[in-house]
């Protein structure tokens, strides 16, 4: 009877060592019994280790949704940003006030008086009427000139000057367009040598009027004589400016 729980003993510590043997092989080489529930939750997949390791790698850029749609080198966001653009300036032209560069002024068309700055005097004698001279002034500027009342000229050193035939005064002003000329005769002697204080001239300077004829107005203008220069004498006297010639030598 002994010997039976002797052998009983032996067999149930013989077991025992036996499980205890093989516990210990599993646990050494790690195949183990585990819960696969939780072994799956534990372990990571292999795209997002993927994942990961790309971003974290030197010089490497992980893509998202969201820069694809942002990317702004796509035919499709170039035409939206251009048509933004064209729209804020179609937009802006409509509500700025634009102000016309400044035109340079252009030269006035007023008229002026006819003076020796404006014009150039020419004097010649004449051989029909006798003892009569004509003057011719040009309008020599860009504007319109007005010749008023008639020459007031000196002939030599005269300090006077000769009086205006009344009866030759036109019915309107003279009026010269640039590069137009008007005119007016002096008779310079009596031709039956009847008047007094006769003299030969070898210069003359001729004055202009303003349009109240109550004075010379601007520069005089100093026309040439002949060398041998003019005979006058006290008869001296000129006419009104006229627009014409044959109506300054009618007199």
């Amino acid at each position: 009877m002994s010997d039976l729980r002797t052998s009983r003993t032996r067999l149930v510590g013989a077991a025992t060592a036996v499980l205890a043997a093989l516990s210990l092989t599993a646990c050494n080489d790690g195949t183990g019994t585990q819960d696969e529930g939780a072994a799956a939750t534990k372990r990571p997949s292999s795209t997002a280790s993927s994942t990961a390791a790309a971003s974290n790698a030197p010089g490497t850029t992980a893509l998202s949704d969201s820069s694809d749609s942002s990317d702004s080198s796509s035919p499709g966001a170039t035409g939206s940003s251009a048509s933004a653009g064209a729209d804020s300036a179609a937009t802006g032209s409509t509500t700025v006030t634009r102000t016309p560069a400044a035109k340079a002024p252009a030269a006035s068309t007023t008229p002026v008086t006819c003076e020796g700055s404006n014009t150039k005097a020419v004097a010649a004698p004449l051989t029909r009427p006798v003892n009569h001279m004509l003057l011719t002034v040009t309008n020599t500027g860009s504007r319109t000139c007005f010749l008023y009342g008639y020459p007031a000229v000196r002939f030599g050193e005269s300090q006077s000057v000769p009086p205006v035939i009344k009866d030759s005064q036109p019915q309107a002003v003279v009026t010269l367009e640039p590069g137009q000329a008007g005119y007016a005769s002096v008779n310079l002697s009596a031709t039956d040598g009847s008047a007094a204080n006769s003299y030969t001239a070898t210069s003359l300077t001729g004055y202009f009027q303003g349009r109240s004829l109550s004075g010379s107005v601007g520069k005089g203008a100093s026309p040439a004589l002949p060398a041998k220069g003019v005979y006058v004498d006290d008869s001296l006297k000129v006419t009104y400016w006229q627009q014409s010639m044959d109506d300054a030598v009618s007199w």
